[in-house]
């Protein structure tokens, strides 16, 4: 999945994408509530009215996104390669360490 680059190198690019302050906090904000969404839409199956929220949380946690990246003025990363989505994670896990 990695290609010929180590996780180092995956955030390093990432981080280059994502150096104006507002598009890091958005994105601070946005990437937990994205990826907090998925349990409560799963857990939705068995609590009634929990996947409105876990809908809304996703859709907010995307619109964070995209208004940061407004901010940085170039297109989120995965638009150039797909297995962005998954390094983002592992650069807000970092950039909460």
């Amino acid at each position: 999945m990695l290609g010929n680059k180590s996780w180092d190198e995956w955030i390093s690019e990432y981080a280059a994408g994502h150096q104006n302050k507002i598009n890091q906090l958005t994105h601070t904000i946005g990437i937990p509530l994205i990826v907090l969404s998925i349990p409560v839409m799963l857990i939705s199956i068995f609590v009634d009215g929990l996947f409105i929220w876990g809908i809304g949380m996703f859709i907010l946690g995307w619109i964070f996104q995209f208004i940061g990246h407004a901010f940085e003025g170039q297109a989120p990363e995965f638009f150039k390669d797909w297995r962005f989505l998954f390094v983002g994670l592992r650069w807000w896990l970092k950039k909460m360490r």
